[in-house]
Order: structure tokens, then sequence, then C-alpha cells
């Protein structure tokens, strides 16, 4: 990794030397493109000299040592060397996440969906908890959750719910969460006790902008209904449910929890327009690499990444290959150390991957 470092101090040295010169100096777009090349990875050298700096500094201190000297100094010099050591080890963890490749998405709003898998009644129960869950992580996060569409299942659980959370940095945390989820626990309507295992599937898509997606008019057919469900006295009386369908990729968006049919209609769209993104990201990737598996995993759908073992008080990340313990606390929302574990294996992954 410090050759590759070297390497990048090099180039933008020489990016340096160009920018200064007449001829690129002569040249306005030339000479944007270089600035912004080298605006990219200045961030990297700053803190590549900076590492360097503690590195050398810390050497200078180690041939401080002299068995001659009184041990009162000795000690001094001990200290100093462990805390040029501790501070070494930072900066390098933080040259690593600056190495790393950056997700132009990551600091989006998102739009979530869960749905009720395997498991009957239990599974619509589940999806709710997880709801709950990202409900929960969300607030402490000072993020905002809107619901734009859900289908209850009738015992307080739900088949489907999709909802949206507003914050800056929600998919950088939140994008590990796309795939299979599973629960082992003994449901409330289980007399003998017996250990049920449940799904449920989560989806996390980026929120596309009007510019990123492209969506023609004409492709799209609008159909305006009556809202199910709970809703008060309006739901059954006014038509103001949308129901958007794309009709080249058969892509079909809904919302009917709002009273206006106006914002009803934003929001489906909001949905469509993330579903599509979501759709031509994976096939650039899988045209790219052939869709990268990483340790965490591809963030497919069906891709189990987690279980949730009640009786054992513990939840298993099978992409990593880790057991967390106090899982009452994870079900209230409690993440980061989950999230923060996957996020620092994705981006050695990725700097393995870049280095190679």
């Amino acid at each position: 990794m410090l050759d590759r470092l070297e390497q990048i101090e090099k180039h933008y040295q020489e990016l340096d030397r160009q920018i200064a010169s007449p001829e690129v100096s002569a040249d306005h777009d030339k000479l944007q493109a270089l600035a912004r090349e080298k605006a990219g990875i200045e961030d990297v050298v700053t803190r590549y000299r900076a590492y360097r700096a503690t590195a050398r500094e810390l050497e200078d201190t180690k041939a401080m040592l002299d068995g001659a000297q009184e041990e009162d100094m000795n000690a001094m010099v001990r200290q100093e060397i462990e805390k040029l050591e501790a501070k070494l080890e930072k900066q390098l963890d933080a040259l690593k996440t600056a190495l790393a490749p950056k997700d132009a998405s990551d600091d989006k709003d998102i739009i979530m969906e869960i749905r009720a898998g395997t498991g009957g009644d239990e599974a619509g129960l589940f999806a709710a908890d997880l709801f709950r869950m990202y409900s929960r992580y969300a607030q402490d996060k000072g993020w905002a959750v809107d619901i734009i569409n859900s289908n209850e299942s009738g015992i307080g659980g739900f088949k489907e719910i999709i909802f949206e959370i507003k914050g800056k940095g929600a998919f950088s945390r939140l994008k590990y969460e796309s795939g299979g989820h599973r629960v082992q626990r003994v449901p409330t309507t289980e007399s003998s006790g017996r250990i049920h295992t449940s799904t449920a599937t989560v989806a996390v898509l980026p929120e596309a902008d009007e510019v990123e997606v492209d969506i023609n008019p004409e492709d799209l057919r609008i159909d305006i209904f009556h809202s199910g469900g709970a809703g008060g006295q309006n739901v059954n009386k006014v038509a103001t449910a949308v129901r958007i369908t794309h009709l080249p990729t058969g892509v079909v968006s809904i919302c009917q929890d709002e009273r206006s049919q106006l914002r009803n209609r934003n929001k489906a769209m909001a949905v469509l327009r993330a579903r599509l993104l979501d759709m031509e990201r994976s096939r650039q990737e899988e045209e790219i690499t052939q869709q990268r598996r990483s340790q965490v995993g591809s963030g497919k759908r069906a891709e189990k990444i987690r279980t949730y073992n009640y009786p054992q008080d513990r939840v298993s990340d099978h992409r990593l290959g880790q057991t967390f313990r106090n899982l009452p606390r994870i079900m209230d929302g409690d993440l980061d150390k989950l999230i923060d574990t996957l996020a620092t294996s994705e981006q050695a992954k990725q700097l393995e991957e870049q280095l190679a």
C-alpha cells in the first residue's frame, strides 16, 4: 500500500508541474481537467505526507533511547514512542479509508422496501420488527422516516412496507442491509414452544434525481384508485391512490398512504426512479466486473445475509462470518457496531482490489 501511495504522491507532483507550465496555462479546458484530477487525490497525498512525518518522528524518538541515560528520561521517551505509534496506526487507518473508492450515492436519501418471505404470519411480524429496527436507527441519527406504501398482514405485521429515509449519509450506512434476513424464535402463537424460522427481504435503493433517470412520460401508465386500509373516512371516499407502471420495463410503483393524490403521485415517481436507477446500476456492474463478489456480498435480494436467533440472543452476519450479542439492543436500532464492521470489511476488500 505504501508503494501505491508513493506513486500517487509522484503523480500529484507531476500534476503540479503540468499545471504550472505555460502550455497548460493557456489551455483552459486542460487546466480545469488537471485541477480536478489534482483535487481528487489531494486528501490522500496530504494524509500520506502527515503519516510519513509521524513515521520519521517515531524513528528519531526511538533513536533517543540510550541505556546510559537515567531511567526517568528513558521512561519519558518510551511514553512518547507509544503515543507516536498509536498516532501512526490511526493515520494508517485513515489512509486506507481515503484510498477506498467512493460511492457517488453515499450521501443520498434512500428508499427501503421490506417484504415478508416464508413463514406465514410470523414472517409478517418479522418484517414489522425490521421496519421498527431501521426506524429507531434513523431516529437516533436524526433522519426522517416517511412511509410510502404498506400492506398489513392483519396481526400487526406487514406483507410489504416501503418507506423513505431522508438524512445525510443514509445510503452510506444502510446500503449493507440489502438481502435476505432470517429470524429464529418461538412465535407467540406457538403453544408447544417450538422454534420457528421465518424470512424477510430488504432492498435499499438510493433516491434518484430526475436528471439521473430519463423517463419518457409516454412510457408511463398512471392509474388512480381508492386506497385501502387505515387512513380515515377520506380513504374510501376519494380516489387518491396512485399506481405508476413503466411500460418498457414493467416496473410498478404504488403509493396510497397520503390523502393527496398529488403527494401520492410524487412519492410513487420517487420510488419508480429509484428502482430504475437500481436496475441500471446493477446492469453496469454486471457489464464491468460480472458483479464483484466482496466480503459484504452482492446485495442481491435472494442472498441470505443475516440470522436473528432469539433463543441464543445472537445476530449472525453470514457475509462477515461473525456473531453479535445483545439481540434486543440491535432490534431496538443499535446497529452502529454491526454496520461499522461491514463498512471496514468492504473498504479493506476494495483497497485490496485497487492495489492489486
